[in-house]
Formats: C-alpha cells, sequence, structure tokens
C-alpha cells in the first residue's frame, strides 16, 4: 500500500515537472531581460547623440519575427479601412474581395486570428441582392455573384480562403454555389471553350479564366471523391494554355480577339500570377509535371528581361512615373506575389525565394510612410504629376509581399511598433518652443512575458520625454497580440525649420527589435494638392472618404473628410481657401464635435460645373488647445447623399491675417 502510495506521488511530480520548468524558465527569462533592460537604461543614461531629420538606422535584412511584425503593422493599417456596417472596403467590390482574401492569408500565415469575424460579417451582411450602386455598379444578383463574372470568381477564391482558415463549411458551400454560376458561362461554341468575362459575353480573356482555374481545381483540393472540379479545372487549363493568350515569350496578353487570336494587350502581372497559381493548384491535384513544367516557365518569364520586372523590383506598366495606375491596377502586384508565394512555398526554389523577398524588402524600406501605408509603386519612385499613391487598395497589394516573406512555420514570438499620430503639424508661433503628444504602441506575440525597451531619438534640437523607457508585456500566444503604450512628449524648438522631421523609436525585447517614426511637419504656410502625400499631415479624420487620383478627395453618402488647422498661438485670424465641387457640405468646428456650416451646395450639381476657388472666414472658429495652439476643424461631406456625389476638393490653401 505505502509503495503504490509512493509511485502514484512519483507519477505526479514527473507529470507535473514540464510545468514545473516552464515556470522558471520563465522566471529566469524574466529575470535576464529585466537585467539587460536596466543594464541598457545605465548606458544610455549617457548622453544620446541625436540624427538629423530623416531615415532612421537601416534596417538589417528581416528575419522571422521581424517578418511577423511587419504584416501585422501593415494589416492593421489595411483594415483600419473597412467599414463594418457595409461589411466592405469602400467603393470597391472586386477589389473588397481581394483585400478580404489578403487578410486571411495573412491571419492563415501568422496564427493571428483578430480579424476572422469581419470575413464572416462580410459574409453574412453582403450575401444577398443589391441594386447597382449599393455596393458594386452592377446589381448584384445573390451569394456574391453579379454580371461581371471575374468580380464574382474573385469572391469565390475569398470564401475558399476563409474556409481554410476556419474549417466553417458554410464558406466552401459558398464557394461551390459561385463556381456552378460560373460554369455557366464556360462556352465551348466561341473559339473552342473559356469562361466569358460578362454576362453579355463580349470577351474571353486571361484573369477570368485563370481565375477558374484556380477556383475549380482548390474545389477539388477540399470535396473529397470529388471528380467534376477536378475535370472541369483540367479542361480549362489545357483551353487556357492552348488558346493562345500565352506569347511567344511566356507572357499572358490580356486575352482573345473576336477572331479567337491573343490581342496583344498589355501585359498585367495579375494575369501572370492567376496563369502561375492556377497551374499550382492543379499540379496539387494532378502531379502531372508537365503542368508544374509549365508553371515554371510563367513565372521565369516573369523576372526575365523585358517583362515584368524593373531593376528587381516588381513593375507594372502603370507603375512608369508619367502614369498613374487606376483602382483596379493598384492590386495587381499584390495578385501576383499571392500566387507567387505559392510558387516558392511549392517548389522551394531558392531564386524565386529571393525575388519574393527582394520585393518584401523593397516595400518596407522605400514604399512605407511614417503612417505604414504602403503605396503603389514598390521602388518607392515618384513624380509631381504623377505621384506614388498610397490607399486601401495599394496596401492590400503590398501586403500580399510581406505576408510571402513570413516563414511558412510561424515564429511564435514577434514585436512590433507604431506612433500615433504618425504624421502630424506644428505652426510654431513667433517665440517660444510648441509640444505634441505623441503615443508608442508596442505589441508582441509569444509565450513569455517580455520587457521591451523603447529607445527615443528626435532631431537635434528638439527634445523628447521620456528618452527612454521600458514596457512589460504578457503575450499568451499569437492568435491575439498583446499591446501596450507609452506616452511622449516632443518639444518643438520655435526656431525649428519648416519641413518634415522624424522622431525615431527603437524597441528591443531580448532578440526581438522593431523600428518605428513619427513624421512631424513643420509649416508656417498651408498650401496642398488633395490626393497627395502633402495633403496627408492636415488630413486628420478620413472617414470613407475616396481618392482616385491627384487633385482628387470627395465624399459620397454619409461619408465625410476633415482637415485640422493648428494656427500658432498668437493668431488673431484666419482663412481657408478650397477649389471645391460637386454636392459639397462645408462645415467648421473648433473642438470636432460642435459644427458650423459654412458652405453648401443647394443644387444637385454632378458634372463639376461649379468647380471654384472658395474662401472661408475661419476668425470665429480659432480654437484653444491644450498644447497652446488655435486649431480649426473643417469637415467635407455631402449635401445630397443619396445620389452618390459629394463635396470633391482639388486644392486646400490656408493664411493667417496680418
Amino acid at each position: 500500500m505505502t509503495l503504490m502510495i509512493k509511485s502514484k506521488l512519483f507519477v505526479h511530480r514527473l507529470n507535473r515537472f514540464p510545468a514545473i520548468l516552464a515556470g522558471r524558465l520563465v522566471a529566469i527569462r524574466i529575470r535576464v531581460q529585466t537585467l539587460l533592460a536596466v543594464a541598457s537604461l545605465m548606458a544610455l543614461a549617457v548622453a544620446l547623440p541625436s540624427t538629423a531629420a530623416g531615415s532612421p538606422p537601416p534596417n538589417p535584412l528581416a528575419d522571422g519575427p521581424t517578418s511577423v511584425a511587419r504584416a501585422r503593422v501593415a494589416a492593421d493599417v489595411l483594415m483600419s479601412s473597412y467599414d463594418p456596417v457595409k461589411a466592405w472596403f469602400p467603393s470597391s467590390w472586386w477589389n473588397s474581395a481581394v483585400a478580404l482574401q489578403t487578410i486571411g492569408d495573412y491571419m492563415q500565415r501568422t496564427g493571428d486570428r483578430r480579424y476572422v469575424s469581419q470575413l464572416d460579417n462580410t459574409f453574412e451582411k453582403d450575401k444577398g441582392v443589391f441594386p447597382g450602386g449599393v455596393l458594386s455598379g452592377d446589381p448584384l444578383l445573390g451569394n456574391f455573384t453579379s454580371r461581371a463574372i471575374d468580380d464574382t470568381e474573385w469572391w469565390g477564391l475569398t470564401w475558399v480562403q476563409a474556409y481554410d482558415l476556419t474549417g466553417n463549411h458554410k464558406y466552401l458551400d459558398m464557394a461551390v454555389t459561385i463556381a456552378n454560376y460560373v460554369n455557366g458561362y464556360w462556352d465551348t461554341s466561341t473559339c473552342g471553350g473559356g469562361v466569358w468575362w460578362n454576362a453579355e459575353r463580349t470577351y474571353k480573356n486571361a484573369v477570368t479564366n485563370g481565375l477558374w482555374i484556380r477556383l475549380t481545381a482548390e474545389l477539388h483540393n477540399r470535396i473529397r471523391g470529388d471528380k467534376v472540379w477536378l475535370a472541369r479545372s483540367r479542361t480549362a487549363w489545357a483551353w487556357f494554355t492552348g488558346s493562345g493568350m500565352i506569347n511567344a515569350n511566356g507572357l499572358v496578353n490580356d486575352g482573345l480577339t473576336d477572331a479567337c487570336t491573343n490581342n496583344g494587350q498589355t501585359v498585367w502581372s495579375y494575369n501572370q500570377g492567376m496563369a502561375i497559381g492556377g497551374g499550382l493548384e492543379l499540379w496539387r491535384a494532378t502531379k502531372d509535371p508537365q503542368i508544374l513544367a509549365t508553371v515554371r516557365r510563367l513565372a521565369d518569364a516573369a523576372i526575365g528581361p523585358n517583362a515584368l520586372v524593373s531593376n528587381g523590383i516588381l513593375t507594372e506598366s502603370c507603375d512608369a512615373l508619367d502614369q498613374t495606375c487606376d483602382d483596379n491596377g493598384k492590386q495587381f502586384k499584390g495578385i501576383f506575389t499571392r500566387y507567387w508565394t505559392d510558387l516558392v512555398d511549392t517548389t522551394h526554389d531558392q531564386r524565386y525565394a529571393a525575388f519574393l523577398k527582394a520585393q518584401a524588402e523593397s516595400i518596407w524600406n522605400d514604399d512605407r510612410d511614417a503612417a505604414d501605408r504602403l503605396g503603389t509603386r514598390w521602388s518607392g519612385a515618384t513624380s509631381d504629376d504623377h505621384p506614388n499613391v498610397f490607399d486601401w487598395r495599394t496596401q492590400a497589394s503590398a501586403l500580399s509581399a510581406l505576408i510571402g516573406e513570413v516563414p511558412t512555420f510561424t515564429p511564435l514570438e514577434s514585436l512590433a511598433a507604431t506612433t500615433s499620430p504618425a504624421q502630424s503639424v506644428i505652426m510654431p508661433a513667433a517665440s517660444g518652443a510648441s509640444a505634441i503628444a505623441v503615443n508608442l504602441g508596442v505589441s508582441a506575440t509569444g509565450f513569455f512575458p517580455l520587457q521591451a525597451l523603447a529607445v527615443i531619438d528626435a532631431p537635434a534640437g528638439w527634445s523628447v520625454s521620456p528618452r527612454v523607457t521600458t514596457l512589460r508585456l504578457q503575450p499568451h500566444g499569437i492568435a491575439n497580440p498583446v499591446s501596450g503604450s507609452i506616452p511622449l512628449k516632443v518639444t518643438v524648438p520655435s526656431l525649428a525649420t519648416d519641413g518634415h522631421h522624424m522622431v525615431t523609436a527603437n524597441v528591443t525585447a531580448a532578440w526581438l527589435r522593431f523600428s518605428t517614426q513619427a513624421d512631424v511637419l513643420v509649416a508656417h504656410k498651408i498650401d496642398f494638392d488633395t490626393g497627395t502625400v502633402d495633403e496627408n499631415p492636415w488630413l486628420f479624420d478620413p472617414d470613407g472618404s475616396q481618392s482616385n487620383g491627384v487633385q482628387n478627395r470627395f465624399a459620397d453618402g454619409n461619408a465625410h473628410f476633415t482637415y485640422r488647422f493648428p494656427f500658432p498661438a498668437d493668431t488673431t485670424s484666419a482663412q481657408v481657401i478650397l477649389t471645391i465641387d460637386a454636392e459639397f457640405l462645408v462645415q467648421v468646428s473648433t473642438d470636432n464635435e460642435n459644427w458650423t456650416t459654412v458652405l453648401e451646395e443647394t443644387q444637385p450639381i454632378t458634372d463639376g460645373s461649379n468647380k471654384a476657388d472658395r474662401t472661408i472666414d475661419l476668425t470665429p472658429y480659432l480654437g484653444a488647445a491644450a498644447d497652446g495652439s488655435k486649431p480649426v476643424y473643417l469637415k467635407v461631406s455631402d449635401a445630397f447623399p443619396n445620389d452618390g456625389w459629394g463635396g470633391r476638393v482639388y486644392h486646400v490653401t490656408a493664411n493667417i491675417v496680418e
């Protein structure tokens, strides 16, 4: 009896050993991190050198945890544009499908599950019937179908991805419903096969059929015992590769002529990417070596001479400095890199992996602003007439490349940092320093407590408090990153020169590190075109407004956009001049809560005929903020919210009246 009791006690202690050991490891790790943080603080207590305004120290080559952190920051920026009421990304139907699919890719790759509810929100709210102009220019027929067959297919792929992420069969069932609808547009009577691009059956093109190959192969690979979808995918692949849309250089032109020959139109990256992606999924279903050989030929052609690459960076034809990509083209490269990531994961070819890594590194280092927004030109190139564009579409596109750099074996621990506001503006008074508040946010994943050390660096002559500080985080896995914040006070001298000045925060915890910046604009005048980077520091609240080019920001329906003008404390009178048209409603406030209407279009004008410079006296609305400035908030919205032609602003100038 005694022996049995002792045996049970031994087993109980043995079973507890891993937990005891884990607890001691945690305790040891906390002590080590604390000692490291204290040592760093002591070393940094000596005067820290300031850097001139400009770029932070160069980032090291991204490792796994850093790649996860970068993707998390970019995904959070993207989801800040998601409209939970209409359950989409504003004013773009197929682009919303791709953006949500990208968020699903992010969650699947990193283990972060914070946005699963948004996917389901879209599924439940948007699966019904909608008239044209509500979510799409076309009427939606229910179950995410419409006359635009390629738009319909994007939603099919999105719901397969949601099924992969969650295991919920309602998403897979929806994808099958969508595919059954699309199958009705497969037609052998013209060009021997292929899916029509639209319900009017006017065009057979690359993207619609690349999507069809991928969607049918995905369904086969997820439906046990399927033969129907596999047969359709095989047939579609054979037709596509023999259709002539793949030219002699191995590049995919846009589609076929009425005579069923290659139309020679633009080689867009997403067409090339969909052909690669469709072939990869079908290869997984068949293991046919000829399919994989064709995929490799398409891939090699894409990154070969005179193809889709400029100086090693994926470049759309509309990325040229004398052009601007439209709202469709903004997302093409992201679709390419989604399936390029699949190529890397499938083949483990180091050439393909190196290309993917180059895209992610260029995006992060050259195509990112202080607010962690990612632009359309992944090289970061810009011009005055055709500036690099930053919006949610470009964010979703570039995020795909960042996701591709995350290792398939996801690192459990990561550390990220952001600043808020990431872009702020100061209009200094004639004398005396000015202060702004900046919040440093830190997020982490993992299973051990982290003692994060933050070191803040400001331009020469500026001061920041605290300069060095620590923050303790207690991660509890990777599904829901934990976060904390550190309030900072940045003091700007009155003699600070006009221009952009960077405040850099370097955050470390054990072997993890991450850098972020706040971009502080010092300005004595206000003069900017809308839809450009010059607008960003003044744009206090973009809400659901849109910008589809230089000198263009508009707010339709219930959307609006708000500028904040922090006039100096010694300002006694001021005015603003707006170049504005359409059905505008302009209101002014001292506190962003109580509004006074100062301009309103009373006629339903939709042709831009009322475009004019309009002057508003801001003197009665000069506020009194805690930082000593006199801010004025100016909001533009839609005077006739039911017809979709809200206020559109082209240029803003504000003056302090002497």
